[in-house]
């Protein structure tokens, strides 16, 4: 089993196992579509994609990402029976939980302040 990087970029991709260039393409495709959107804070950490050699396997494909975005770390994994099937499922899980650490962030970045009927600043 060997373990290879496709990119030096701030998230890296990793294969393990009988994981071909177009499905690594394809994963790397799903996870930039995610952390590529404005506003969110700079993101470092990887992706590890691995296929089982076993064939009584009901889902070979295993995805795992821990990336960390700003102060919070994002962990999301998945488990399907194809490459396409994981590369979305991951999508998925990485879209809904960096979604809350964002939306963690914003709520930790808020001042306790008094309501505006009180002569305080709406929001």
């Amino acid at each position: 089993m060997t373990i290879s990087d496709t990119d030096a970029d701030a998230v890296r991709i990793k294969r393990a196992g009988d994981v071909d260039d177009s499905a690594l393409a394809y994963v790397r495709e799903k996870v930039d579509a995610v952390l590529a959107r404005p506003g969110l804070p700079a993101a470092r950490g990887e992706v590890r994609v691995s296929r089982s050699a076993a064939h009584h396997v009901r889902r070979p494909w295993f995805a795992a990402a821990e990336i960390r975005l700003g102060g919070e770390l994002v962990v999301a994994h998945a488990q399907e029976a194809t490459a396409q099937e994981v590369a979305d499922r991951l999508q998925d899980r990485l879209r809904t939980r960096t979604e809350r650490a964002v939306h963690l962030q914003d709520a930790a970045r808020r001042t306790a302040g008094p309501p505006p009927w009180r002569g305080g600043t709406a929001f």
